[in-house]
């Protein structure tokens, strides 16, 4: 890892903020943004729907950047879809694939609320089986077994909606195996990649799963981006979640013939500039090398953990094992609400952490802190070790306040 080359590239850490906020949002990186302005500079016209120079122009790189975006994940183009996030990747599954009552479909604890509203409305409303899968041993690292998968995964089951990475607590789900679960009992498998795609190397075929949803925003893409895979074979049973412009084959004052395939889940103009920058964000990862970002993570991690265990009236959550987590670390602070040790850090030197519930509170009542939640810092390729220690040098002298 060329640290100091890359900070370069994010002149916003010229300001002297140190950055620990990633599993909400990247940061951007100049070739990401420049490829954004090229769009508006030199060629902004809508795509599909011109054969003029700039829309035949504008139509290409929309379709490279979904090849670059579905490349990343090891899919194939046609199985791409661009959203403007994971949260509409997610709710166009749960509306579209034709749930009923009755059937079955099991969730986690770890849940982000957008891997959890829409399968509590389809209970609602639909009246299908909604299960949550929680640790066998309670816990404040809340670590959920393949075992604890395997007690509710059965002929039954409809659907397995889980989260790969949880965003509250930087911990990896065991997916080659929950994957196998779901080829044995003839369940679909969808996977909320949102906090997986942005740190590690992920290959569809090789996890096993028939849905994948994330967004361009966590790995240093555009905000309102977003995509969502679905194994080929089973696009043709999904409905869109909307209809319109851009997505018909015919359509008459009584009906209308869709075109199939990805481009009927993209209707209306989509966002052009931000799939263009998703796939600039996509191409910068793959230069540097996402086993070396996933390394250079790990590295951080150690330090981060490390340095909090020796803080006194720190509590982490979580597991303890690198081999099983992201640069995701959740802790609290005796004697301080998660607000205002995230006030005072960025008060007393810039430092920029979450605090709350990050969307999870069915996991933060389960772990404890309830409605106040926790206080989240995450890095990212950009972060330092130098960084990581004034963090901890910080926090230590707040807890002595």
């Amino acid at each position: 890892m060329k640290i100091e080359e890359i900070r370069e590239d994010f002149p916003i850490l010229n300001t002297g903020v140190i950055y620990l906020d990633s599993a909400a949002t990247s940061l951007t990186p100049e070739p990401v943004l420049d490829a954004v302005l090229d769009y508006y500079r030199n060629y902004n016209a809508n795509v599909g729907r011109g054969v003029h120079r700039l829309a035949r122009m504008a139509s290409q790189r929309y379709e490279d950047a979904r090849s670059k975006v579905a490349g990343g994940i090891g899919a194939e183009s046609e199985e791409l879809i661009f959203t403007k996030n994971t949260t509409e990747a997610i709710n166009i599954v749960a509306s579209g694939m034709g749930l009923k009552k009755g059937d079955k479909v099991i969730t986690s604890l770890w849940e982000h609320h957008s891997n959890l509203l829409p399968w509590i409305r389809a209970k609602n409303e639909l009246g299908i089986e909604l299960e949550v899968v929680k640790p066998s041993t309670a816990s404040s690292e809340a670590k959920l077994e393949a075992s604890d998968f395997e007690a509710v995964i059965d002929e039954k089951t409809k659907l397995v909606a889980i989260t790969h990475v949880s965003n509250a607590l930087g911990s990896i789900m065991p997916i080659e195996e929950i994957s196998r679960m779901c080829d044995d009992n003839n369940a679909l498998l969808l996977l909320d990649a949102a906090q997986s795609v942005p740190h590690m190397r992920i290959n569809v075929k090789e996890l096993g799963c028939d849905f994948l949803a994330f967004s361009g925003h966590k790995m240093l893409g555009p905000t309102g981006t977003g995509a969502l895979y679905i194994k080929a074979e089973l696009m043709v049973d999904i409905e869109p979640l909307t209809v319109g412009g851009g997505t018909v084959e015919d359509a008459s004052f009584v009906d209308y013939r869709l075109k199939g395939g990805y481009e009927e889940f993209e209707s209306g103009t989509p966002n052009i500039a931000g799939a263009i920058g998703h796939g600039a964000a996509v191409a910068y990862l793959d230069k540097i090398g996402l086993d070396k970002v996933k390394s250079w993570e790990d590295k951080l991690t150690k330090l981060l953990i490390a340095g909090l265990q020796d803080i006194p009236g720190v509590e982490i959550y979580g597991y303890g094992s690198d081999a099983f987590r992201i640069g995701v670390v959740s802790f609290n602070l005796k004697g301080q609400t998660p607000n205002e040790v995230a006030l005072l850090l960025d008060k007393e030197a810039s430092i920029a952490v979450r605090s709350g519930h990050h969307c999870c509170i069915p996991l933060m009542d389960y772990l404890g802190p309830g409605a106040e939640g926790t206080v989240r810092a995450s890095v990212y390729l950009y972060n330092t070790e130098e960084e990581v220690e004034r963090f901890l040098d910080v926090l230590a002298r707040i807890s002595k306040d």
